[in-house]
């Protein structure tokens, strides 16, 4: 396997996006691809194939680039960072090593995404959090956070649903199964959990979202290992075949990002298992009710 090729594609697809965005954004005017292909004195082919995420870029590159483009110096450093991480064989992201904490990559990849699905074996995700339930979760996650830290956390992911309401490009398809344990989850908000409950029956009525519950009766099943995690698959570009599916996870020490055909195909066989087992989204929203009302009841 040539070094083109090698390991996942996630670092040079945002690096190539990222460049692309700065090239166009240039002022006073965008610099065409012939101009950046000047810069560096190679061919405009070589800063296509940058762009499109289809080959490894030396930090070199990406630095005499970002200085064309007039780019801030905390973005040169997150790119060249970034560029790094194109030659890897795999993909490990640990926050605030790779890249800084602002520069998030999943972020990029969520808002070019067509379709999007999720499995959440503990948390309502993001995505579909009220904010009541939100700021509980992004408290317990950070119980260190400052007041402003929390607000800008609570700010980028009210940002982050604004995905599901755009009206161009169209939203993304989001299917999310949720583990039933994570409905009956008790928060010291009074009323939280009641809201959430809420946010999830009004997400199954848009058009492009379906919440499905896994039951607890569901027992062991596929993705019982596995843990939370989203496959995103992205459109057509131009008539080309897009960007590759991509799997995400996360951990308490970084996330994880896999588009290799064989490790697809494990996570969309945990997917097909637990499609099967989840209720469908008539039957989830009269589970969700149900909770709703046993958290009523004295």
């Amino acid at each position: 396997m040539d070094g083109d090729s090698a390991g996942s594609t996630v670092p040079r697809r945002q690096l190539g996006r990222y460049l692309r965005s700065l090239r166009e954004g240039a002022q006073p005017r965008k610099i065409t691809i012939e101009a950046a292909a000047a810069h560096l004195e190679c061919s405009t082919q070589k800063i296509w194939r940058i762009e499109k995420g289809e080959s490894p870029v030396r930090g070199i590159d990406v630095k005499a680039l970002c200085e064309l483009y007039d780019a801030t110096p905390e973005m040169t450093e997150a790119l060249v960072s970034l560029a790094r991480e194109t030659k890897s064989k795999g993909w490990w992201a640990s926050y605030g090593e790779a890249v800084p904490d602002w520069f998030d990559l999943y972020i990029g990849l969520e808002a070019a995404a067509s379709r999007i699905r999720k499995y959440e074996p503990a948390l309502i995700p993001g995505l579909l959090q009220g904010p009541a339930y939100m700021e509980a979760v992004l408290r317990a996650d950070g119980p260190d956070l400052t007041e402003t830290e929390l607000e800008r956390r609570i700010k980028i992911r009210r940002e982050r649903q604004g995905l599901l309401s755009r009206h161009f490009p169209d939203p993304p398809q989001l299917e999310v199964i949720v583990a039933e344990s994570a409905l009956r989850a008790e928060l010291k908000t009074p009323g939280a959990m009641h809201q959430q409950m809420w946010h999830l029956l009004k997400a199954n009525e848009l058009p492009h979202v379906s919440v499905r519950i896994l039951p607890t009766s569901a027992g062991p099943h596929r993705a019982s290992v596995s843990g939370a995690f989203t496959i995103l698959e992205f459109p057509t570009m131009n008539g080309d075949r897009g960007e590759p599916p991509t799997v995400y996870s996360e951990s308490l020490t970084g996330a994880l990002y896999l588009d290799r055909p064989k490790e697809l195909d494990v996570y969309e066989q945990g997917w097909a298992a637990l499609s099967a087992l989840a209720l469908s989204e008539g039957e989830s929203n009269v589970k969700v009710q149900s909770l709703t009302g046993e958290m009523s009841a004295p």
